[in-house]
């Protein structure tokens, strides 16, 4: 190395010192310094925000009419002195256990805050209640580097001018814990229906925990790992309270969980408005809008709600089954509900939502819940999976509507190594069949072995990109042929509009707008996206449909006034029963579920309106038609434009055996051919009005003859199987529900 090297490194050195790097660190930090007390000189303790003046909501349909305003603040301040001092105790314990003793202030955790906000990373970081308090009462919730300082300098005086019990007070007030309730009051009342001096300390404890996170931990409405993540919350809130000398070891091991009431919809929130409202809501806590912001007032929501099907909807609910139910004095019409999602396939639009009875005697959407098995509806999407990965059967055969499958009842599958063999509908047994034959008729048998030849795997991958939503039950395993996990009816109007559409997949969305003074909502992505699975693909399952509405379990919905496609659902022990169908115009979905609330169980539709086993062939389709005919104002003359993909003939049809013969049950006496239609389910009673049209549809060879049973059957053999799907894939008959299924949860649109 050169001298002229060596002169400049030791020059640099010298510029480098101890000296130098410790001066320029002390200059920094007392610019700092000087700079944050400029800063705390100049920001002023503010006013109240307007949190403290809140503003009420306006829900409209998308004609404009006002459906509801909401905004009414339920919130009572109360005293230390009305709360019991060990539930005083559990918010410390739970938020900020230094809180007696500290400034107001976290720096570290303010620090680690602002550093995140820098980075985009959202709200990360720790708060002491002085400065959670001070976001609640004089600040917005916005993720800013501004609002971060000026929360440091005012919780820094708050905590020199207010003694720390009227801080905690103030905080235990003003804060969020969901269902509409600001403060613990009006908390204690919406979750355990008492004043807040008469919370015991496990209930102070899980009220404690919500304020992390309202909307995971409401117990109502949670999801399991929710639930766990909620109960893991609440144990480390009293294992602080021991910790800090404020709960006794022995009282501790005495506290058991209580789980919170379940919500009840405000005031005015009568019928489906308390529905509509909490959908609407709820996609705008989806889209990045918290339910704070919502609540603090000041919105004009406009839905996609039309008016004139809303109605509709509601009244084919009414003729079709209400009118029927004995909920006074039948046991199982007291456990029917009903539930319907209508989405507009060419726009996303929800135009209409039926969630039950009424909001204000059912809470729970079963618009939205996905706590029951959708059944035989998800079999569509596995045959979409089939032709969209080009499987083929166990011969070699390529899939499509003309491929021959063994419809034998019981009959296990082939290249699994998961044992399944679902029986068919009343034990009954087929032989060879087309795949048109098998979707007409719901033959378990058929789809449990198209699953495998498909894969489960790349099944599951179809179904979530058309629309479903993952879960604890929904396992990759023959037994998902048959609809074992859990959705909902919005789930399946976004799959089946889906296919509507062609393969281009739509979202269901209900708000069209949401304006505000101060803040402005912009949907992250548009309602209706790219091709998930290919036209061809998607308009074959659409001509496949089409035949379970003419000749099929879902001939209930037929008429000459449109032209429709559509699939039945029963789900094991007849929990569910579901008919999910569409026209070029228009998509809906309808189910029924049998529910215990008061034990929170899941109960069989056996029996409903004294009409036997409830099938999706039965009250489901006839919903839909009345209700269809009459949103499609009497009919309409579209017809599908289908690109169908056309099947090479089977080189070799399977043959039944001498022991799988068919038995009694499937003599010709007892199924019913095309032109036969049963008198005891009438057809939709309001009158077409436009002329008949023969739909312009390929058939397939091997086109059966009708079948207007609905899909379905007894408990399985290996692995359940049960009415139309359900069961254990483990091989326990079981009751179908999908992992835990029962426990009333309801998921989120």
């Amino acid at each position: 190395m050169g001298r002229g090297a060596k002169t400049e490194g030791a020059g640099i050195r010298r510029f480098f010192t101890w000296k130098r790097l410790l001066g320029t660190f002390f200059g920094l930090c007392l610019l700092t310094m000087g700079a944050f007390y400029i800063v705390y000189l100049l920001v002023p303790v503010p006013s109240a925000n307007a949190q403290a003046t809140m503003q009420s909501n306006v829900y409209q349909y998308s004609n404009g009419k006002i459906l509801a305003r909401t905004g009414e603040v339920n919130r009572e301040i109360v005293g230390l002195d009305k709360i019991p001092d060990e539930v005083e105790k559990a918010f410390v314990a739970a938020e900020n256990k230094t809180f007696y003793q500290d400034s107001g202030v976290d720096f570290v955790g303010t620090a680690r805050g602002l550093l995140n906000t820098l980075q985009g990373k959202g709200k990360q970081g720790g708060s002491t209640i002085t400065q959670q308090y001070v976001k609640n009462y004089y600040l917005d919730q916005d993720q800013t580097v501004s609002r971060k300082l000026k929360e440091l300098v005012i919780s820094l005086k708050v905590d020199q001018r207010m003694d720390k019990d009227d801080i905690l007070a103030g905080y235990m007030n003003t804060s969020y814990y969901g269902r509409g309730a600001y403060g613990i009051q009006a908390a204690a009342q919406a979750y355990y229906g008492v004043d807040a001096e008469k919370l015991t300390v496990s209930q102070g404890a899980y009220l404690a925990a919500l304020l992390q996170a309202p909307n995971q931990y409401d117990w109502a409405i949670a999801s399991a790992t929710g639930r766990k993540l909620a109960t893991e919350r609440w144990n480390y809130v009293l294992d602080n309270m021991v910790e800090e000398g404020w709960l006794g070891r022995s009282a501790r091991a005495e506290q058991k969980f209580q789980v919170p009431q379940k919500p009840k919809a405000a005031p005015g929130m009568e019928g489906q408005t308390g529905y509509l409202v909490a959908a609407a809501k709820q996609e705008l806590v989806d889209q990045g809008i918290s339910e704070k912001d919502i609540d603090a007032g000041g919105w004009t929501i406009t839905l996609n709600i039309d008016e004139k099907r809303q109605k509709e909807l509601v009244e084919a609910v009414d003729d079709q089954l209400e009118s029927r139910l004995d909920r006074e004095d039948d046991a199982v019409d007291a456990t029917v509900q009903a539930g319907a999602t209508s989405v507009d396939p060419r726009t996303g639009k929800v135009v209409a939502l039926y969630g039950g009875v009424g909001a204000t005697e059912h809470w729970m959407s079963n618009a939205t819940r996905r706590d029951y098995q959708p059944a035989s509806t998800f079999k569509p999407l596995v045959f979409a999976s089939a032709l969209e990965n080009g499987a083929e059967t166990q011969d070699g055969d390529e899939i499509g509507l003309g491929t021959i499958y063994d419809g034998t009842s019981r009959r296990p599958v082939e290249g699994s190594d998961t044992p399944f063999a679902p029986q068919n509908e009343d034990d009954r047994s087929y032989g060879p069949v087309t795949v048109q034959e098998a979707m007409n008729k719901s033959i378990n048998s058929v789809f449990a072995q198209m699953i495998v030849d498909a894969e489960p795997a790349e099944v599951k991958k179809t179904a979530l990109a058309l629309g479903m939503k993952d879960g604890d039950g929904f396992v990759e395993q023959p037994a998902m042929s048959l609809g074992t996990m859990g959705a909902s009816t919005w789930d399946m109007a976004g799959v089946y509009a889906t296919l509507d559409n062609h393969g281009k997949k739509v979202t269901p969305t209900i708000v069209k707008s949401a304006e505000h003074k101060d803040r402005t909502f912009e949907r992250a992505e548009s309602p209706v996206g790219g091709q998930v699975i290919s036209r061809e693909s998607a308009d074959t399952v659409t001509a496949a449909l089409t035949g379970v509405v003419r000749n099929g379990s879902g001939h209930e919905a037929s008429t000459s006034a449109y032209q429709a496609a559509g699939k039945t659902g029963t789900s094991e022990n007849n929990k569910s029963a579901w008919f999910a169908g569409y026209t070029p115009e228009l998509t809906t979905v309808v189910a029924l579920f049998g529910e215990d609330a008061d034990k929170g169980r899941q109960v069989t539709l056996t029996g409903t309106a004294g009409s036997g086993r409830a099938n999706g062939g039965g009250f489901p389709a006839r919903i839909w038609a009345d209700y269809t005919l009459a949103a499609l104002d009497g009919g309409s003359d579209a017809r599908f434009d289908l690109d169908v993909a056309e099947t090479a003939p089977p080189r070799s049809g399977p043959t039944a055996s001498p022991s799988e013969e068919p038995t009694e049950s499937e003599s010709p006496s007892e199924e019913p051919t095309e032109s036969e239609s049963p008198t005891e389910e009438p057809t939709p009673t309001r009158t077409p009005s436009t002329p008949t049209r023969t739909p312009t549809i390929p058939t397939p060879t091997g086109t059966p003859t009708g079948d207007p049973t609905d899909d379905g059957g007894t408990a399985g053999t290996t692995g359940g199987g049960g009415d139309d799907g359900g069961g254990d894939p483990t091989g326990d008959p079981g009751d179908g529900d999908p992992g835990g299924a029962g426990d009333m949860k309801p998921p989120q649109p």
